[in-house]
């Protein structure tokens, strides 16, 4: 087992999650936990998991980020609405070799990230249904695995670097399914992909993955989003399979009902990730004349919810 020190910035459903499966494994993790901290400081982290339920009764928790010590790898697990916090946090926890592992939707976000620090940055796309469902416990309901890819400025291929191998080693040895990808921009398309057309959805219908899918009308618009994304990914020069779509709608008509993030962030009146997973995509096509009709009509109707909802 490697001596790598990892970080967690933003202990939810994701990072809590990937974080204390890295401590379970017998890794050095510390969390920066925010209105949760009383409660994990004292209890510590549960995990209710379709893999096996499990409970760290201490974890390093912190409220102050000036206090984690300086670590090999940091993770950052927030929501892109939140990276405006970042500049202040990461010069302080990161290592001057370490690298910052972004387990993030959207397009953008490293090159926000690379103007911090001059750090090794990789990008991490979750497959994974989990939520948090109250202070320090997280339920992972299904799926799990994560696309780890080297970052690459002006969207480059960086291929498969020895730090990139490292990282998911460390991964693996905590149990979990990591794939590894030479192209970052073209895997955060892919998952565009799938978050354009149900995130989106999931947050505009209330409705959760399985009633999308169930019903042909919003199948059908799904799928029509899904397609759109695969043209937008032209505008980086990226290519997506139609085979790729389709295994994508099947993969999630077999997953197990669940209410997306941003489903989840409409309920609870939090900031919803439009830009980084809409807007952005969207200004990336339009700087190349790719229309996206059906993807600007979600953005602008999410745009409508974000905005009441604050």
């Amino acid at each position: 087992m490697s001596q790598r020190k990892y970080a967690i910035i933003g202990t939810g459903a994701i990072g809590g999650y990937y974080g204390a499966r890295l401590q379970q494994a017998g890794f050095d993790v510390h969390f920066l936990v925010k209105s949760d901290y009383p409660l994990v400081k004292n209890q510590g982290l549960k995990i209710d998991s379709c893999d096996g339920d499990f409970t760290l009764p201490t974890v390093n928790a912190y409220d102050d980020p000036s206090l984690i010590p300086p670590c090999d790898v940091v993770v950052v697990a927030l929501k892109a609405t939140q990276n405006q916090i970042l500049p202040n946090i990461l010069p302080s926890i990161l290592k001057k070799d370490g690298t910052v592992l972004l387990l993030q939707n959207g397009l953008g976000a490293e090159e926000k990230i690379a103007s911090i620090i001059p750090n090794s940055i990789i990008g991490g796309l979750c497959f994974i249904c989990s939520n948090k469902v109250g202070p320090g416990h997280i339920r992972h309901l299904d799926y799990g695995s994560i696309k780890m890819a080297q970052y690459c400025p002006n969207s480059g291929s960086a291929g498969i670097t020895n730090e990139l191998k490292a990282i998911s080693l460390d991964f693996q040895q905590a149990g979990l399914e990591v794939n590894l990808s030479q192209d970052l921009l073209l895997t955060r398309w892919e998952k565009l992909a799938w978050n354009i057309p149900f995130n989106g959805l999931s947050a505009l219908l209330e409705a959760t993955t399985a009633e999308i899918m169930e019903n042909p009308e919003t199948r059908s618009l799904a799928e029509a989003l899904a397609k759109e994304v695969v043209e937008g990914a032209k505008a980086s020069d990226r290519a997506l399979s139609q085979e790729f779509i389709s295994n994508l709608m099947a993969r999630t008509a077999k997953m197990k009902p669940y209410h997306t993030s941003m489903k989840l962030d409409r309920d609870q009146k939090r900031p919803l990730e439009v830009e980084a997973i809409f807007g952005n995509p969207l200004r990336v096509a339009k700087e190349k004349g790719i229309a996206l009709p059906r993807i600007e009509t979600l953005y602008q109707q999410l745009k409508f919810i974000d905005t009441k909802n604050r």
